[in-house]
């Protein structure tokens, strides 16, 4: 008993470390600039990291103290927090399953279009309500500065690896045929008519292509490649913890059946 009471212990404190990088990729995605500006995954991720450290705490203090209705809780809720954890990774995969870039003519970045990506995505950004707080948040940031500060000849600009997030919200589109003055100055467009972003375009440096379908795009593009990334900590985290889950099992109930030969040893002496 005391020795499957004392592995319980253990694995729960593995699992106690493996709600770190559950947490962990929640404050990156916080720290992430479109992620702080969209407020939607970060907290989720933090909020199930902090119940599995606290459940995985308290399956800890109830495997070396061995108080049975404690273990049997941690079994519980534990359970139910990795069904949620699945939950959550297979929608993150669900939802960025679509949305690529796609190469314009002698440009080395890619352009986003906004109809690619999953319509769940898609209704994070088009209501003008939350569009309006978003782009105030992105017009506020230093991204597209940089862009000037990084560029100063059109070939260099046209050859270089921008985030989705500038090629959608710095730039007019590369089909509205603008003229490259600096990577955020644009002029004499020929082809006004190619897309509705085109006339959306404005040098103004706090107006740029804010208000564009392809700034939108660029937004969700960015916000799929972090939570790819996120998704593949949380997954391989999820398959540790269901491992972890199993062996706590096997510990209890096999401290459960050398209990129940105890007292059957007590009872028949």
């Amino acid at each position: 008993m005391a020795l499957s009471s004392n592995v319980i212990g253990a694995i729960n404190f593995v699992a106690m470390l493996l709600s770190i990088p559950i947490i962990g990729a929640g404050i990156w995605l916080a720290m992430e600039p479109d992620n702080s500006c969209v407020k939607i995954l970060q907290w989720p991720v933090i909020i199930l990291g902090i119940l599995i450290l606290i459940v995985a705490l308290a399956g800890f203090v109830g495997g070396f103290w061995r108080i049975p209705w404690l273990l049997i809780s941690y079994l519980i809720a534990m359970l139910i927090l990795i069904i949620l954890l699945a939950c959550l990774v297979v929608f993150i995969y669900m939802v960025t399953v679509r949305g690529s870039g796609h190469l314009e003519p002698s440009r080395a970045y890619l352009e986003y279009r906004l109809d690619d990506f999953s319509g769940w995505l898609r209704r994070r950004v088009q209501s003008s309500y939350k569009w309006d707080r978003i782009r105030g948040c992105l017009s506020s940031t230093n991204m597209c500065a940089e862009l000037n500060q990084s560029y100063r000849m059109a070939q260099d600009f046209f050859n270089a690896h921008i985030s989705p997030l500038q090629s959608g919200c710095c730039k007019p589109p590369t089909q509205c045929g603008y003229t490259f003055v600096n990577p955020t100055y644009w002029i004499s467009p020929i082809n006004n008519a190619a897309d509705m972003d085109c006339l959306q375009w404005n040098n103004d440096q706090n107006q740029l292509c804010y208000n564009c379908d392809s700034c939108k795009a660029g937004l969700l593009a960015n916000l799929k490649e972090e939570w790819r990334r996120a998704d593949i900590i949380l997954l391989i985290t999820l398959v540790a913890l269901i491992c972890i889950y199993l062996v706590g099992c096997c510990a209890f109930r096999n401290a459960k059946t050398e209990d129940l030969f105890r007292r059957y040893k007590q009872g028949y002496t």
